[in-house]
């Protein structure tokens, strides 16, 4: 894999760093050690740097060698609320915390990037380095820019990696319009009428209600979703009573939706709630709806994806580029900043021998052969978007 000669000196510095985040875990808002190695080595570099944004979030500015435009680069800093099951050298010291989702490697690439831009200088403008708490649930990019992120530090584009051990290492994936989906969540409520269980008649069984609601569900995506339209509707958890000779008084049901499309998000949202009325109603029992919008879909700019693909095809070589790889039902809060800055998300490849589970499983690791290639993506991309003269 042809990465930057500089940055590939440094690649067992790297892993070091990677490894002693993946053994210090912390989970969202929490990322207080995290965030303090981030911005002593981004100091130590002689990089401008700013604590605290959404609490734990860190943001370096770094000039050039002369003025131009500007660019950010973010990377995310949360591990996962789980316990690390793999047994590796440099496994999670912290229990019920893991970096399972590879969120260590990512911010330890944009280190990597940020040490070797600021010995070279090679650009005009500014990059800001955007270190985000908080990926994993807590909606970390939207805090940021509510707490004025993109004002505070004017990025003119804005990018990010997520690596993918499902893709083969030292490639990168991108694809124009949607890459990841919209996550939203619904709670249902089903309030019937408690009763012995030896008498029926005498309640309004919620559990028989939510079964009808389970099968109901499933086919709002099977007849009411355009078949070219993807959505994802799962009954995740299902919760009702307490004794084997009573009839609970109420149901819960918990949902997960994922959706690319606005136009089917709403309509989703628009079937359950109709489904609950109905359903509740011909039984005699009330169904509350509590429904959350989450993050919103990935979706990347023709314009943009082709930035990436290029930039990619300079580091890997174009045999190792897929411009069109397959969107996924996983979703990313980056959506977020893409709203309000130009840009593109891209996916690393980290799969190998070894390390080949997936994302969020506990015996997951970060390929670290795959850091200088991150890193060195990150370079050339500001080198290009900011090329000095």
């Amino acid at each position: 894999m042809p990465v930057n000669n500089r940055i590939a000196e440094f690649h067992e510095e790297m892993t070091e760093w990677r490894r002693d985040l993946h053994a210090h875990p912390e989970i969202k808002f929490e990322e207080h050690r995290t965030a303090a190695v981030v911005a002593d080595k981004l100091e130590s570099w002689g990089i401008e740097v700013h604590r605290g944004i959404a609490g734990t979030g860190v943001v370096g500015v770094l000039r050039g060698s002369s003025q131009g435009g500007s660019i950010g680069l973010r990377a995310d800093m949360d591990a996962l609320p789980m316990d690390e099951e793999g047994n590796p050298p440099y496994r999670s010291q912290n229990p019920g915390r893991m970096h399972a989702c590879g969120h260590d490697g990512h911010t330890t690439m944009l280190l990597g990037a940020a040490k070797y831009l600021a010995e070279t200088r090679n650009f005009a403008g500014t990059v800001n380095f955007i270190f985000q708490p908080a990926e994993e649930g807590g909606a970390g990019a939207r805090v940021m820019i509510e707490e004025g992120l993109f004002e505070r530090f004017p990025c003119d584009t804005v990018w990010g990696i997520h690596n993918a051990p499902h893709l083969p290492a030292g490639t990168i994936g991108v694809r124009p319009g949607p890459l990841m989906a919209a996550a939203d969540q619904a709670f249902l409520t089903v309030r019937g009428r408690g009763a012995h269980a030896a008498r029926p008649h005498d309640g309004v069984d919620p559990i028989a209600v939510g079964v009808q609601l389970y099968q109901g569900i499933q086919t709002i995506v099977s007849r009411n979703v355009d078949p070219i339209q993807s959505a994802v509707v799962t009954v995740a958890q299902f919760h009702a009573g307490t004794a084997n000779n009573v009839i609970p008084h109420t149901a819960e049901l918990k949902l997960s939706i994922r959706t690319f499309d606005d136009g089917v998000r709403d309509l989703i949202e628009e079937r359950i709630r109709a489904l609950c009325d109905g359903v509740g109603r011909m039984h005699g029992a009330e169904v509350d709806v509590d429904y959350r919008r989450g993050y919103s879909a990935v979706i990347n700019p023709a314009e943009t994806a082709e930035v990436v693909a290029s930039v990619a095809e300079q580091v890997v070589g174009p045999d190792r580029v897929d411009r069109d790889t397959a969107p996924i039902m996983a979703s990313e809060d980056f959506a977020f900043m893409l709203t309000e800055r130009p840009g593109a998300f891209l996916w690393l490849g980290g799969g190998a021998p070894g390390k080949d589970f997936g994302l969020h499983h506990p015996k997951y690791d970060f390929n670290d052969a795959v850091l200088p290639v991150g890193a060195s993506f990150w370079a050339r991309l500001v080198e290009t978007r900011l090329p000095r003269g």
